[in-house]
């Protein structure tokens, strides 16, 4: 299944991001540190020129602390770019935030005005409580559900930084079906545009072959082999809804309860700090959407091709 959500105020509030980021001085793209990758707005990569980036992993006591540290020396190594692994369990690594916006913009804004710096992320991830503890009140809407924001905001954090505060966006298409998939599960996409059961199955997929430690400690199952059975993931979901209970009537497992229930514990981090993508894995990944999307260029052109031709043979 496709996963796809973008409505209309995420194409609005795009076109107003655009317009507002030529007179930026810096930007902070906060992401979901159990996805780094893939909550990246990749509108950001290439329209932000030479302007300063901070990436800021939300979220980071819900991933593993390993892979947050990969993916923070990656992007420093790769992009030039800094970040900060933030959680609201530890508001000490928030106070840093203005501090560092001074170091890599102060010298070229001067004293002259104030530091335009503006913040995106993907839904959900966290901007609205990140704001609110920065100016030290209720200055952005928090909601436990994305798409709470829907209007640019600014928001005075200091005397010399100004935070322009966007809506949560995606994007209209996911080039890597893995990384839509990454989205629902970590709670970017409203519930009510995903299928729970394919979300959950991912979900499975990944944790029996990385993590299956966290599946028999939390449901008490056995993990079968996912590469020898093709159906072994549909019966890892059914022995988890047995075991705690999803049942619908006759004893049947009611597996639309049984997925949200592998969803919700991984969400809350019940199934312990789990981050589903490292940078080998996107490298691997993002080396398969290429070749795919070559192939279908190269499809398209050759029927094109076709049809400039059938059309030159009826001219003569």
């Amino acid at each position: 299944m496709a996963i796809n959500w973008y409505p209309g105020h995420m194409h609005k509030a795009r076109k107003q991001m655009l317009e507002v980021l030529p007179n930026m001085d810096i930007i902070i793209e906060m992401v979901d540190a159990r996805i780094p990758h893939s909550s990246e707005n990749p509108a950001i990569a290439e329209l932000r020129s030479q302007k300063p980036c901070i990436k800021l992993l939300s979220k980071s006591d819900l991933a593993d602390p390993a892979t947050t540290e990969a993916w923070q020396k990656y992007w420093l190594e790769q992009k030039g770019t800094p970040s900060l692994a933030i959680t609201t369990k530890e508001p000490g690594r928030i106070k840093q935030l203005p501090e560092l916006i001074r170091k890599l913009v102060a010298s070229k804004v001067g004293h002259t005005r104030k530091i335009q710096a503006l913040i995106v992320g993907i839904p959900n991830v966290g901007k609205s409580t990140l704001i609110n503890y920065l100016s030290g009140r209720n200055a952005a809407k928090v909601g436990n559900e994305p798409a709470v924001t829907k209007a640019q905001q600014q928001v005075h954090l200091s005397d010399d930084i100004v935070l322009n505060d966007t809506p949560g966006i995606l994007w209209p298409k996911f080039e890597n079906d893995n990384s839509g998939y990454r989205l629902a599960i970590t709670g970017a996409i409203r519930d009510t545009a995903i299928e729970y059961e394919d979300i959950a199955l991912f979900a499975l997929r990944f944790l029996a072959q990385h993590h299956p430690e966290a599946l028999t400690k939390r449901y008490q199952v056995a993990i079968p082999d996912l590469t020898a059975d093709h159906d072994a993931d549909i019966a890892l979901l059914e022995a988890v809804g047995r075991r705690r209970g999803a049942k619908a009537s006759g004893g049947r497992v009611n597996f639309h309860k049984a997925a949200e229930l592998v969803i919700h514990d991984y969400r809350s981090g019940e199934l312990g700090a789990i981050t589903l993508e490292t940078p080998e894995m996107i490298e691997r990944e993002l080396v398969v959407v290429a070749q795919q999307q070559a192939e279908k260029e190269a499809i398209k052109q050759a029927k094109l091709a076709e049809k400039a031709k059938r059309k030159s043979g009826l001219r003569h």
